[in-house]
């Protein structure tokens, strides 16, 4: 199997990360502006049929990360889910996460939670809303739904101790530049659903009727490489199996997205004597 090299983070002045990201907002609102594509705004009720459903905690422990800030991501998360919960994409319309969503501002009520930077886990404002992409994104894989743009994670920050889902599995997003967008090219109108309980983030996509499709996603191809430079980069293929719903019979196996990320941490580790 082909391997392939990931490059050593590179170093840039925080002027020109700051014109950069400027550069690529105002180049996304160009795009909203000008666009041909038809973005999802309606919400109503529960659709009859559920599709696929999924949950995720909204607390880990983390070493050395003050738990306020998880606190926090739950306020935000809460402010998106309020944006999102109900949402129809109907046929031939598109969900984007920030053209719904917006801004993640302090004055919009978003409060300083965990940001991944360069690697590195650090605080801002809007923190901890990748938990939501990582979660739309799963249950999409899930539906015959289309995701037309998904930003992987550039690094694997955490070690794998408690991991429920594949290596690679989420989208990372960061306003408004790093988007999730979902089209619907069925002739059926789906419909997200996200909420929060005491503990979990749960998510659904209903529909009016099941699709004639299961969707068994997984991890194949899964490889750690030592690069040249020193570090340790983890890489795979994440792919699904069509099956048909009445049957159970496997219809065509698909790659669904290559994952190539920068380790944060020792992959190879000494057992105790």
């Amino acid at each position: 199997m082909t391997t392939t090299s990931v490059q050593a983070p590179a170093i840039r002045s925080p002027l020109r990360h700051h014109l950069g990201r400027w550069l690529y907002i105002q180049k996304r609102r160009l795009q909203w502006l000008t666009g041909r594509q038809k973005f999802s705004r309606q919400r109503t009720r529960p659709l009859a049929a559920l599709v696929f459903e999924h949950q995720t905690p909204l607390f880990r422990v983390l070493k050395n990360v003050d738990m306020y800030l998880q606190h926090n991501k739950v306020t935000n998360l809460k402010l998106a889910a309020a944006n999102i919960d109900g949402l129809l994409i109907m046929p031939g319309e598109t969900f984007s996460f920030w053209r719904l969503v917006g801004n993640p501002c302090a004055r919009r009520g978003y409060r300083e939670g965990l940001v991944l930077k360069n690697g590195k886990v650090k605080k801002g404002v809007g923190g901890g809303l990748c938990q939501m992409g990582n979660l739309l994104y799963w249950m999409a894989l899930h539906t015959p739904l289309e995701v037309t743009e998904r930003w992987r994670h550039s690094y694997d920050v955490f070690p794998d101790e408690n991991r429920k889902l594949p290596f690679g599995s989420g989208a990372t997003l960061a306003y408004n530049y790093i988007d999730l967008q979902i089209y619907n090219g069925t002739p059926h109108p789906f419909q997200l659903r996200v909420w929060l309980s005491v503990s979990p983030l749960h998510g659904e996509i209903r529909s009016t009727s099941l699709p004639e499709s299961n969707y068994d996603v997984f991890e194949q191809g899964h490889y750690i490489r030592h690069e040249p430079w020193g570090g340790y980069s983890r890489h795979n293929v994440i792919a699904r199996r069509v099956l048909d719903r009445r049957t159970g019979e496997m219809l065509r196996e698909e790659v669904v997205t290559e994952n190539h990320a920068l380790m944060m941490y020792q992959p190879f580790l000494q057992a105790q004597q």
